[in-house]
């Protein structure tokens, strides 16, 4: 299904709470941040460290808009880090940072907006 603007996505079908706690997001501390220049959208590749249970993840990001590299190591992130890895040309992500679409589109963090520790689950 093709969106003419990230904010005209429809609303999702109602789902079951046990649904909902399948998918496991958690809070992880930017450790590097790289170019990504094979990717066909811009974007960056991030290494996230997300404590002792699930450890260092890599992770592509299309967040080149609003972010400089220079300014991602030691920034929190949420990501769901219980989807299968995915091949994004050479670069396997192993974790799907989330952001929501600013009013032009392009992706803004979705983060803590204080410090937790890494490695914390939503709820």
């Amino acid at each position: 299904m093709h969106l003419d603007h990230p904010l005209d996505a429809p609303a999702a079908d109602t789902i079951a709470f046990d649904t909902f706690l399948q998918v496991d997001i958690r809070v992880g501390t930017i450790v590097t941040a790289e170019p990504f220049p094979e990717a066909r959208k811009p974007a960056w590749k991030l290494v996230i460290d997300f404590g002792a249970t699930i450890g260092l993840k890599r992770s592509s990001a299309q967040i080149t808009e609003h972010y400089r590299i220079e300014d991602l190591p030691g920034r929190q992130v949420a990501a769901v880090v219980n989807l299968p890895p995915r091949r994004i040309g050479p670069f396997l992500s192993e974790v799907l940072t989330l952001g929501f679409p600013d009013a032009d589109g392009a992706v803004v963090l979705f983060a803590p907006d204080r410090a937790v520790p890494n490695g914390g689950r939503l709820f």
